[in-house]
């Protein structure tokens, strides 16, 4: 009996989590855990704050790892998810970002048009998250603005300069945002300042990964590694 029962206590716990999408989404690497947590959050979405802006949370990553012929369509809905929270909470940070986000990487992956079509309005959104909160996921919005800055052709509003402060200003917020300093020494090293920038991989190679952030954390160390090894050569 005492058997039966572990049993039956380990299904329901099993079960919860299955419908848990906050338990899902820390498995995302698992496309079909994330694809489950998506499901699960736009059930709630067009009335829910908590469950659109994670819906576009969540949407960015199938956008981003899926595979490539889902990736345009998880984009989009993580658009739509991001612009129902911005109406749903205007004046909180998360929907911003990840509004932002989504628009970033249809306009990163999707062609010249979509580029043009989001680029103002991914800088308004990031900087609406830094108005509201500038040490919201502590200097997130700051590091992707100077990602903005460094991308965006400078006849469009790009600037090396203001990339360099924005991604300081990242890293004065936190000094460990292992993204902050990827992203600053692939700045740096357009600029041929490469000891500055084997300094910065450095650091964030050798950074522990955090466990709320662990994909994105392995990833990133895999791809300073790749750097840091290119730039030693």
């Amino acid at each position: 009996m005492h058997l039966w029962l572990t049993l039956l206590l380990s299904l329901a716990a099993q079960t919860a989590q299955s419908d848990n999408p906050d338990v899902l989404y820390l498995h995302r690497e698992n496309l079909e855990s994330a694809r489950r947590a998506a499901d699960l959050w736009e059930a709630h979405a067009a009335t829910d704050y908590e469950a659109a802006w994670k819906l576009a949370r969540v949407s960015y990553w199938l956008g981003t790892h899926g595979p490539e012929a889902e990736r345009r369509a998880a984009l989009e809905r993580g658009l739509r998810a991001g612009e129902a929270a911005t109406q749903l909470a205007a004046n909180r940070p998360e929907a911003h970002f990840w509004l932002a986000a989504n628009m970033g990487a249809l306009a990163q992956s999707f062609g010249m048009r979509q580029g043009l079509k989001y680029r103002a309005r991914i800088r308004e959104e990031l900087e609406r998250v830094i108005a509201i909160n500038p040490r919201w996921e502590e200097g997130l919005a700051e590091d992707a603005l100077g990602r903005w800055y460094m991308e965006v052709p400078r006849l469009f509003g790009g600037s090396d300069q203001k990339a360099e402060e924005h991604l300081r200003r990242a890293l004065a917020i936190n000094p460990e945002s292992r993204s902050a300093l990827f992203d600053l020494a692939d700045l740096l090293t357009s600029q041929n300042r490469k000891d500055e920038a084997r300094a910065l991989l450095k650091r964030a190679v050798d950074l522990p990964v955090d466990p709320e952030w662990a994909p994105e954390d392995q990833e990133l160390s895999a791809k300073a590694s790749a750097k840091l090894k290119q730039l030693r050569d």
